[in-house]
């Protein structure tokens, strides 16, 4: 089998650690003038792969090789910490609604607090 394969494989990984580093995992802390320190959190999902062959050179000499090699990086938000006099709080970053029943329940508690803003600016009314 031909050394160039791996050759290939090699210069993709090189090329994915390149596009990955710690800061693309544990962001860069990010400051506001309140003193409050902002760090975000990301998951990296990492997938390649890669084949080839040598193919049979009738006329002899070095065989021809053939193959090719992918990858790709997926960086999805998890959460923010929030660091301030020395407390650290998470902030989980919630995951978009896929659904139309999820989109439902993540409208329930703005409503329930419109329904009951409305109610209780009738009810001052009603009481004045």
């Amino acid at each position: 089998m031909s050394e160039k394969l791996p050759n290939m494989l090699e210069n993709t990984i090189q090329k994915i650690r390149e596009m990955v580093d710690v800061n693309s995992v544990i962001g860069a802390p990010i400051s506001t003038p309140d003193g409050v320190t902002i760090i975000p959190v990301s998951k990296v999902s990492v997938g390649f792969g890669g084949g080839g062959s040598d193919f049979v050179n009738k006329s002899g000499g070095e065989n021809p090789f053939g193959g090719g090699v992918g990858g790709g990086v997926k960086v999805t938000p998890i959460c923010f910490l929030i660091v301030k006099d020395g407390n650290v709080r998470m902030m989980p970053v919630a995951a978009p609604a896929n659904t139309t029943a999820d989109r439902i329940v993540e409208m329930i508690p703005d409503t329930l607090d419109k329904i009951s803003a409305f109610v209780d600016s009738k009810t001052k009314g009603t009481a004045e």
